[in-house]
């Protein structure tokens, strides 16, 4: 499952106006209209196509722009602007039905007021400073989540924060219709993995359904011999393969074993059209490993991964690596492990028993075999690479019964001051934002789970946007978050959400 082309996904530049001053200044609208929309089409900051639509002045044109931009695949949202003043009673039936993520860009076509020739005429046309004010107000009053982006359009942080948008809506639309699949069951008595299935689907749009692991076992048996010398030439290629592993080595039937379970893992997920899937060190009938670095190579390839029937967890991870598509650096299905207190340098050790994606390693991995110590299968075959440092995040949907809930943490990856020799698994060292007791404290006071996805490359704001774009609940920890004022914030919104 590849990662989208972005750019094969629309976003629709759509501006407000009316009939009322005349077909000049609507002649005027359209030309500005449409350069706005190529700028921003052109501009490289710019991950979609920006697509010119004419200007709509009657609530039948807005109603059908609406329904248009629902029926249509490959548009992912639309950025609304009010180049003059538009009544907003004309948006409300084309804005009740509207089934994409809505931009509210807050701009005008000048940059500046022409001092010396300012006229009634130039006043009529250019009123976004309180046309916006306007459709603003019908958006607030139908509660209808969206993102204001105030500035000249032309701006570079103006088209920063338009790009995170896009991305965001590019993860949700990745969503809709997806589909994740289950190998066995949730690890046994484990509570935050769990959730309601149907509510996700009803919210998210995407399924979650499980298969036995014999239907997946029966497909990895099937695979030929030929199909594993090929994945084993490019293990041999990729990575530094240690010696035991190698052709000849005392291990290399377990290579050929894990690119056998990768290979069936693959085909399954094709024939299905999954995006993502979990399995489960306790149920592991029929495979002879638990899958390592299958796991962490179908990840690196753009599917979502959890642990432990941890689907939240996958979807969020395959959300993720859409939105980051084309980004340097990676996302990763990621765990806190374990801390180090020192209390001059504090910091969290993430990782997981093996499936760390590649996608964050800071050089080339190293494939090795070690013993597992749970689960009681044979020796897994997994990459170990370790993460530079550097701004990034973990972030986790939580199901809190009556919603759900995208948190994030902040943090500040360090890069590893002391070699691990006897830690054979991917890893990742960082100091939660603001420090370390108040971003655990808030984690855990948050409800947060211990599975995240670990993202080098998007922001909060991004995930904010996302969000909003499901309609849930956000909580962030970051710099200046304080303990009293995270906890009156959970408290507010538990409120709000009754």
């Amino acid at each position: 499952m590849s990662l989208p082309n972005l750019k094969t996904f629309e976003v629709w530049f759509v501006t407000g106006s009316q009939h009322l001053y005349g077909e000049e200044t609507l002649k005027q609208v359209a030309v500005h209209s449409q350069t706005i929309a190529r700028a921003l089409d052109a501009s490289p900051q710019i991950p979609v196509k920006i697509v010119f639509k004419p200007t709509v002045k009657t609530p039948e044109e807005i109603h059908g722009i609406c329904q248009e931009a629902n029926a249509k695949t490959n548009c992912i949202g639309i950025i609304a602007w009010m180049h003059t003043f538009s009544p907003a009673k004309m948006w409300i039936r084309g804005l009740n039905i509207l089934q994409k993520p809505i931009l509210h860009l807050h701009t005008q076509f000048n940059r500046d007021i022409p001092w010396k020739e300012i006229d009634m005429d130039f006043m009529n046309l250019n009123q976004s400073a309180h046309g916006d004010r306007e459709i603003g107000f019908i958006m607030t009053r139908m509660r209808i989540n969206r993102k204001v982006v105030v500035g000249h359009w032309e701006d570079k942080n103006v088209r920063e924060r338009i790009n995170t948008w896009c991305r965001a809506a590019a993860g949700w639309n990745d969503w809709q219709g997806a589909k994740f699949v289950r190998f066995g069951d949730n690890m046994r008595q484990v509570a935050v993995t769990e959730g309601d299935k149907v509510e996700a689907e009803l919210k998210f749009g995407f399924s979650v359904n499980t298969h036995g692991l014999g239907d997946v076992v029966a497909v990895v048996n099937a695979v030929k011999e030929r199909e594993i010398d090929g994945l084993v030439e490019t293990y041999l290629k990729e990575y530094k393969v240690v010696a035991a592993l190698k052709p000849g080595g005392a291990k290399h039937q377990s290579l050929r074993d894990a690119a056998k379970i990768e290979l069936g893992i693959r085909k399954f997920l094709k024939a299905g059209n999954y995006k993502g899937y979990t399995d489960t060190f306790e149920d592991l009938h029929g495979l002879l490993q638990l899958p390592g670095i299958p796991s962490q190579r179908l990840m690196a390839d753009g599917y979502g991964f959890g642990a432990e029937g941890d689907w939240k967890t996958a979807a969020l991870v395959r959300a993720m690596k859409v939105m980051a598509n084309g980004l340097p650096g990676g996302n990763s299905f990621m765990e806190d492990y374990t801390y180090h207190f020192d209390p001059k340098d504090m910091l969290v050790l993430g990782s997981h028993m093996l499936e760390i994606c590649p996608s964050i390693a800071n050089a080339k991995p190293s494939c090795e075999i070690h013993p597992l110590g749970i689960g009681g299968k044979a020796d897994p075959v997994r990459l170990v690479f370790n993460v530079d440092g550097g701004n990034a995040l973990n972030a986790s949907i939580i199901d809190m019964g009556n919603r759900f809930r995208l948190l994030v943490n902040e943090v500040k990856a360090v890069k590893p001051k002391n070699d691990l020799p006897k830690l054979p698994v991917a890893r990742v060292l960082w100091k939660p934002l603001p420090d370390m007791q108040t971003g655990c404290a808030g984690w855990i006071y948050s409800g947060g789970a211990h599975h995240t996805c670990y993202s080098q490359n998007l922001t909060s704001e991004h995930l904010q946007d996302f969000a909003d774009m499901a309609g849930i609940e956000f909580v962030l920890i970051g710099n200046g978050t304080t303990i009293p004022q995270l906890r009156n914030e959970l408290r507010w919104n538990e409120a709000s959400y009754k």
